[in-house]
């Protein structure tokens, strides 16, 4: 259980390992903090105390180009000297990560786990960035600290990446004494792509007819020029085609990662602010993610959300399947029905998304294979690619 800023004491938010999640201060909280235990509530309306699981924890800083970084060494008193060691890769959050609900959910398996605020985030120096190079680096650097702090009491190590950090870990372990690298609801496509494929998934949902997406597809090519050129080139051709496009309905609810607000930001605007807008975090436009994945030489996991609208998974699953089929060690699982960060959902009447839990599995999936230990069925996951049951 964590009590982040936005969350002050005595509330606070509670991770199971099978995904239920919660604040204490719901009116059904399944659990509450109680004389240093969690009280935890039965279906029956029972509520049963379990101790709290002792914990060792470091607080450290280690320096990356540089900038000095805050991080968290999180180790399970009850955990081997052969336990593995597990960097915690940030996505695109602002948010502090040395008390990540996920670190404590994989520490709480036996893992050694190392957080540490991204630069420019919580206690870190530096500006807030997503350059990937640069992440890497740092995430580099946080594998080496730790390996030095958990010196002797850990067996393999290696890094968990959510979301954008499904493009950060791999690289890291390029650059770093990795052995292995898991990755949960992340791409293997370009920023440019994601974009891209957000539009498409968005234009199937709403039974758009052909020529809409290839007017999507024209769009995504219009957008991707100013981007890739740092808005240097393509308003032109952008202002033409919203000219073409400004009675489309579709037009006016449209999303995708940022073309949409680009195609309802006047020709003037765009060319005042567009950089500044949505140019401004050194994002790398056309990054090639599979060649990265070739260049591994680790085991790796990639878990992908069946249903996950902002990193939709057509084009990474194929990608995977390549990898897989040209003989990598890599590990792919889906689960169904869930959405970016691997939750479950209830479609409200609108069409929109009401979130209720991280899908069963997932997190124990993540613990049992950087443990070298996954066996039987995890939820609904599905291994893809894995041999067919006799």
């Amino acid at each position: 259980m964590t009590s982040p800023a936005s969350l002050p004491p005595p509330a606070q938010r509670y991770l199971f390992r099978d995904g239920r999640r919660g604040s204490t201060t719901d009116a059904n909280a399944q659990a509450r903090c109680e004389n240093g235990a969690v009280v935890v509530r039965g279906k029956d309306g029972s509520a049963t105390p379990w101790p709290q699981l002792p914990m060792k924890e470091t607080d450290t800083t280690f320096v990356s180009h540089t900038t000095q970084l805050q991080g968290r060494l999180i180790e399970p008193v009850s955990a081997n000297a052969k336990a593995p060691l597990v960097v915690m890769v940030h996505g695109s959050e602002r948010t502090p990560s040395t008390r990540s609900q996920y670190a404590y959910a994989l520490a709480a398996q036996g893992l050694r786990v190392f957080a540490y605020d991204k630069r420019g985030t919580g206690e870190s120096e530096g500006e807030y960035t997503q350059n990937f190079e640069l992440l890497a680096d740092d995430a580099a650097a946080a594998l080496e600290h730790a390996r030095t702090l958990a010196a002797g009491r850990f067996g393999r190590a290696g890094y968990y990446g959510g979301s954008q950090g499904g493009w950060v870990a791999p690289l890291a372990a390029t650059r770093s004494k990795a052995d292995f690298v898991a990755v949960g609801f992340g791409l293997v496509v370009s920023p440019i792509d994601e974009d891209r494929e957000q539009m498409l998934s968005e234009a199937r949902a709403a039974g758009l007819s052909a020529d809409a997406v290839a007017d999507i597809k024209r769009l995504s090519r219009a957008t991707a020029t100013l981007v890739s050129s740092h808005f240097s080139e393509g308003f032109d051709a952008l202002d033409a085609l919203r000219g073409e496009l400004k009675d489309k309905p579709w037009a006016k609810t449209l999303q995708g990662e940022y073309s949409g607000d680009m195609l309802r930001t006047s020709d003037a605007d765009l060319r005042r602010v567009g950089r500044a807008r949505f140019d401004n975090v050194e994002l790398i436009w056309d990054y090639d993610a599979p060649a990265v994945l070739k260049r591994l030489q680790v085991p790796l996991l990639w878990v992908l959300a069946g249903e996950d609208r902002e990193a939709p998974i057509d084009t990474s699953q194929r990608a995977l399947s390549t990898l897989v089929k040209a003989g990598r060690p890599i590990d792919v699982y889906l689960f169904p029905d869930t959405d970016h960060g691997m939750v479950e959902f209830t479609v409200q009447p609108d069409g929109s998304r009401k979130y209720t839990r991280i899908t069963d599995g997932y997190l124990t999936l993540l613990g049992d294979w950087m443990k070298g230990d996954v066996h039987g069925t995890y939820g609904r996951g599905t291994r893809l690619g894995a041999p067919a049951a006799k």
